[in-house]
């Protein structure tokens, strides 16, 4: 990183580790009036700081968001995003009484040298040799994480409280947050996630259901269609939803089935950050 460089740029946007956003904003000081996009999270802290989803927002009715001096515009995670998204427009129809969420997530949430560990871990255990820890500090190949290893640089709940700040940042008390919990899947790229939702009122057809949901950024997939998963994903934009049914054992509960590009999702919501600021210069 040099800072001439940085000072001839309009906009910095951060895509590596929150260590190289934070190198980034430190050599340009803490006044300078260029702004910030990171993807990283290393900026979240900062007072300035600004999260933002333009995914999630219209569905909060948001308002147009101009550049600001020092600004620091933070992308959300990926599932917060998602979640935010279908909670605020099912919520709008059917009112939420309560929901439960599982998150899948995949070894490039924590970047290349997590995917490499994967790898790594599911070649040695086909030839019997020794495994790589670490990054996961424990055995993720073939296997389901509720937990990190103790060595793990990273720590999954510290993963799962920042799914659930976002998450309520971008509901605003507009939805009721969801129980939430956060496992570790064995697959390389890509998020999936199983809620479950509990409604104020009697549950609708769910052809009804479906129909309401399906909108900009989300892809209602029936029952004569493939269910979404992280491999059929990939490179779509928004969030992709299917196998919605009943829940057999309670006549207000309905399931819902998601997968999404966290990287195609994360990346969508930078560009449109970055159009909002330039079109605010522009004006």
């Amino acid at each position: 990183l040099e800072a001439d460089r940085l000072r001839e740029a309009d906009i910095v946007i951060c895509c590596a580790d929150g260590v190289s956003a934070r190198d980034a904003r430190q050599l340009l000081g803490a006044n300078t009036t260029i702004p910030f996009i990171d993807l990283s999270g290393g900026l979240e802290g900062l007072p300035e700081a600004r999260l933002r989803s333009p995914m999630a927002e219209p569905a909060v009715n948001s308002t147009d968001y101009a550049r600001e001096t020092s600004s620091v515009y933070v992308i959300a995670h990926p599932v917060s995003s998602a979640l935010a998204l279908v909670l605020l427009r099912l919520n709008q129809a059917y009112p939420v009484r309560q929901s439960v969420v599982q998150v899948f997530a995949p070894a490039s949430e924590l970047g290349q040298a997590a995917i490499s560990e994967l790898q790594q871990q599911v070649a040695s255990l086909l030839s019997f040799r020794p495994l790589e820890k670490r990054i996961f500090d424990a055995q993720l190949a073939f296997n389901l994480l509720p937990k990190f290893g103790e060595d793990a640089p990273e720590k999954l709940e510290d993963m799962e409280s920042r799914v659930e700040r976002h998450l309520a940042t971008l509901l605003a008390g507009k939805a009721p947050l969801p129980s939430l919990r956060l496992i570790q899947a064995p697959v390389f790229h890509g998020h999936t996630f199983s809620l479950w939702l509990e409604l104020m009122d009697s549950r609708p057809d769910m052809e009804d259901f479906e129909a309401e949901l399906d909108s900009v950024n989300i892809e209602v997939r029936g029952k004569d269609v493939e269910p979404p998963s992280n491999v059929g994903a990939a490179g779509e934009s928004g969030v992709i939803t299917g196998l919605i049914e009943p829940d057999r054992n309670h006549l207000r509960g309905v399931w819902l089935w998601a997968a999404l590009d966290n990287y195609r999702v994360m990346a969508d919501d930078a560009v449109a950050v970055a159009k909002q600021i330039l079109a605010g210069e522009a004006s």
